[in-house]
Formats: C-alpha cells, sequence, structure tokens
C-alpha cells in the first residue's frame, strides 16, 4: 500500500492490501450503512465495534450526559433480550463488550472468538437498534452513572481534566463534559433520551467495523440480516452522512486559571493551550513532539522535573485532538508546596523547546517510540478496529502501519520546532486541584 487510501462516502466497495498482508474492505450500502473489516493472517479471534458519530458535543445546553446516558441503556435489554441475556451472550463465550462514549462519536464493541463473531455482530446489532429504553431501568441507570460521575470526581487528575477542557475549549461544544453532571443527569427525561436515540441511530449514521478473523462478505451478510430482523428497512436508499467539517475551528479561551480546592497530599496541575485538529498535516510531528517533550521516561519534562529534581511522580504531556480543534497539554502532580516550581520547569522547558528545537538524537528517539508503539498495538485487534472506525468517521483516509511509518519519517527538528513556536505563541489556561496557593499560578499567563 502506497500512500493513504482516500475513503469517499459515494464509493460503494473498496479493498486494500495493508501491511503485514492485511486486507481492508470497505462496503457501503445504499441505505447508507458503512461496514469496514481487516481480515488478519493467522488471527483467531475479532472485535467488532459498532459506531455511530454523535458524541457529546452533539448535545443541547442542558442535557449535557445524554449521550453517555444512552449508551449506559442500550446494554439494558430489547424485545427479545434482557439485560441478562445479552451479558450470558458473551461470558458464555470468554467474550468481552463494552462501550465508550467520546466527544465526537460513540462506539459498542466486542472481542470473541472467530467463531462467536456472527453471534456478537447479531447481539450488538440488535442492542443498538432496537432498545426499549424502559422507565424502571432508566431510573435505575440514571443512579448509577451519577455513583460513576461520583467516582470520577473523587480522582483529583479526572478533575483537573475536565477543568482543563473547559478553561481551554470555553463555550466551544469540545468544553463539555461527556458524563455530564449529577445535576444534568437527574434532569434528564426518558423521552429527551428517546428522541436523541431516534434522531441519531439511523441507517445513514452507523458505521461497522471488525479487525481480525473475519471475512467481509460473510460480515456484510450478517450485519444486513440482523438489521433487516430489527425492521430496518434497508431498501431505502440514502447517503451517509457528511463526515464534520475537517477545517480548524478559531477558540477562544474560556479561562486563564482554574482552581478546586481539595484537602488532598498532592497538587495535581495541568498546562493546556489550544492544539491542531485530527486532520491537520502536522499530526505526524506532534506526534513527535509530545514524545519527545513529555511521551516517555526519556522525554524533557519526564527526566527534568522527575529524574533531576525528583520532583514529581508522574509527570507527562498529551495531545487529544477532533475533526476540528485539538488540546495540547501538560500534566504534573506534586506537593503543593513545589508547585511554583514545578509549573516553571514545565513551562520553561516548553519555552526551551519552542526557541531551540529538538536534537536530531530526541528527533530519532521520539520516531523509534512511536514507530515501536504503533507496531505493538497493532496486535490488538481492538486497535485494528478503533483505526477502522477513526478512519472512516473523522478521517476520511485509511493508513496501514508502513504509511503511518512513512510519514513519521519525514519529521524534521525544524518541523517539530515551528509547531512549538505556534502552540507557544496561544492563549495558556491552568487547572488545578487540591489545597492550592492560586497566587503561586495567578501569574502564569504566557509559555513564552
Amino acid at each position: 500500500m502506497n500512500g493513504a487510501v482516500q475513503l469517499p462516502l459515494d464509493l460503494a466497495d473498496l479493498s486494500v492490501a495493508a501491511s503485514g498482508d492485511s486486507l481492508v474492505r470497505r462496503t457501503v450500502l445504499p441505505s447508507g450503512v458503512r461496514i469496514l473489516s481487516e481480515r488478519v493472517p493467522g488471527a483467531r479471534s475479532a472485535t467488532v465495534g459498532y459506531w455511530v458519530a454523535v458524541g457529546s458535543r452533539d448535545e443541547a445546553p442542558g442535557t449535557f450526559g445524554s449521550t453517555h446516558f444512552l449508551e449506559h441503556l442500550l446494554f439494558k435489554g430489547t424485545p427479545t433480550r434482557s439485560a441478562l441475556d445479552i451479558a450470558v451472550s458473551f461470558d458464555a463465550v470468554g467474550g468481552e463488550h463494552n462501550a465508550m462514549t467520546a466527544k465526537e462519536y460513540t462506539c459498542y464493541y466486542a472481542r470473541v472468538q472467530d467463531r462467536d463473531l456472527p453471534m456478537a455482530v447479531e447481539v450488538i446489532a440488535d442492542m443498538l437498534t432496537s432498545s426499549l429504553l424502559d422507565e424502571e431501568e432508566f431510573e435505575t441507570e440514571r443512579g448509577v452513572i451519577v455513583e460513576e460521575l461520583a467516582m470520577a470526581d473523587d480522582d483529583p487528575s479526572d478533575v483537573a481534566s475536565e477543568r482543563l477542557f473547559e478553561a481551554v475549549f470555553g463555550t466551544h461544544p469540545l468544553g463539555w463534559p461527556i458524563g455530564g453532571s449529577a445535576e444534568t443527569i437527574g434532569a434528564a427525561t426518558r423521552d429527551g433520551v428517546w428522541n436523541h436515540y431516534r434522531a441519531n441511530y439511523r441507517a445513514q449514521d452507523l458505521v461497522v467495523t471488525v479487525a481480525g478473523a473475519v471475512d467481509h462478505d460473510e460480515l456484510v451478510a450478517g450485519v444486513e440480516r440482523a438489521l433487516v430482523a430489527a425492521k430496518w428497512d434497508l431498501s431505502i436508499e440514502g447517503d451517509p452522512v457528511e463526515r464534520r467539517a475537517a477545517t480548524g475551528t478559531l477558540i477562544e479561551r474560556g479561562s486563564p486559571l482554574v482552581v478546586v480546592q481539595r484537602p488532598i497530599e498532592q497538587a495535581n496541575v495541568l498546562l493546556g493551550v489550544g492544539g491542531i485538529p485530527s486532520t491537520d498535516p502536522r499530526r505526524s510531528t506532534m506526534a513527535v513532539l509530545n514524545s519527545a517533550f513529555g511521551g516517555g521516561m526519556s522525554s524533557r519534562l519526564f527526566q527534568e522535573v522527575r529524574e533531576k529534581r525528583g520532583l514529581a511522580y508522574s509527570v507527562y504531556s498529551f495531545s487529544p485532538s477532533y475533526s476540528d480543534a485539538g488540546l495540547f497539554g501538560i500534566y504534573a502532580g506534586c506537593s503543593p508546596a513545589k508547585l511554583e516550581q514545578v509549573c516553571d520547569i514545565m513551562l520553561s522547558e516548553f519555552a526551551l523547546l519552542a526557541k531551540d528545537g529538538i536534537t536530531e538524537d530526541e528527533l530519532a528517539r521520539a520516531v523509534g517510540q512511536l514507530s515501536g508503539a504503533s507496531a505493538l498495538a497493532l496486535e490488538d485487534s481492538d486497535t485494528r478496529m478503533s483505526r477502522l472506525g477513526r478512519s472512516e468517521i473523522t478521517l476520511g483516509e485509511f493508513a496501514d502501519l508502513d504509511e503511518s511509518l512513512r510519514r513519521l519519517a519525514l519529521v524534521t527538528v525544524d518541523d517539530v520546532r515551528e509547531l512549538a513556536v505556534d502552540l507557544a505563541a496561544r492563549p495558556l489556561s491552568i487547572a488545578a486541584v487540591g489545597t492550592i496557593d492560586e497566587s503561586v499560578l495567578a501569574g502564569l499567563s504566557t509559555i513564552n
């Protein structure tokens, strides 16, 4: 495979020989359902995912958390299967099944032996298309989600992360919490979630991806049978929903500083700026920058903050990206007495990165780390399944391992420095949780 393969929405069939002798195939049904598979030689298991391109950013104000609420409810039973029946289907064959709600999509997935793949395709299709959203189950699950939110609220790093997204993205939907709050979940109604379900879980919204031991033609036939059994009329032609606009969105910072006072031993601090979108041509450069700066034990942050000075146990950088925006962040957990020193080091190290860039040795090390990590991750069918889903929903192209490594190899030290200069000039936001002296952080307004 030479270069990335484009995934136009109006192309009904596609077949690609990818790295490692895997075979990637894609079928777009007349109804708009998209089905992608990656057959991996020698695999004896497969992971299947059912995706819809709706996430927390698509919710209306006042309904925050409804997408995640719905994700929970689809496990609670259909006209032909109870919640226990769904659980037993996978437990009885040693399979794993779960779901995830993100800011731009929701995915229901399972990993099973190859012989059990038809069952997994059928059961998840039934869940996704025919959920009852029973009133009693709705109220039961409301309590479960409130407890889930309370558990996350007990984790100071989770709290700091949520506050950083709010601080960086402001009123932009990417700043909204995926799970909502106890208040919005308490106010959610069954009718509201039902309307959300019916509006976004349609043939033209659905993407099915499978990786591992899979026969594409059998997969397509199985998906069609399952959807027809659910009374979806696949004879009605429809175009797949358009992908989100990939043009960068101007982000207006929400706040320069957010502090949550908690009587805990550590100060959890996050420094962040707007990043780059998922489709930005500099995404390989961002991966290298992140790796060299704070992505491993040999990174600058780890060496300067932990190894040389012993100021923190956990310190790293991260760079989530979305269709039209992104975030670049730095995290550290340290004693409140060391907070100012740690923040000064993190900011000065990034300013130095923007000023002088990285060395050729650092570049080679980062590319090696990313290359190896990518290859190892693809030993897992879950990773391959997710790659197919993100390729179809967000990127509009499929890049195999060879293409990903080729792109990494093209990154130069000048590319990294130029991106660092761009990031360093963006408005800085700080989120901290712990016993915090706000005056320590109030003067940190820029990376420079």
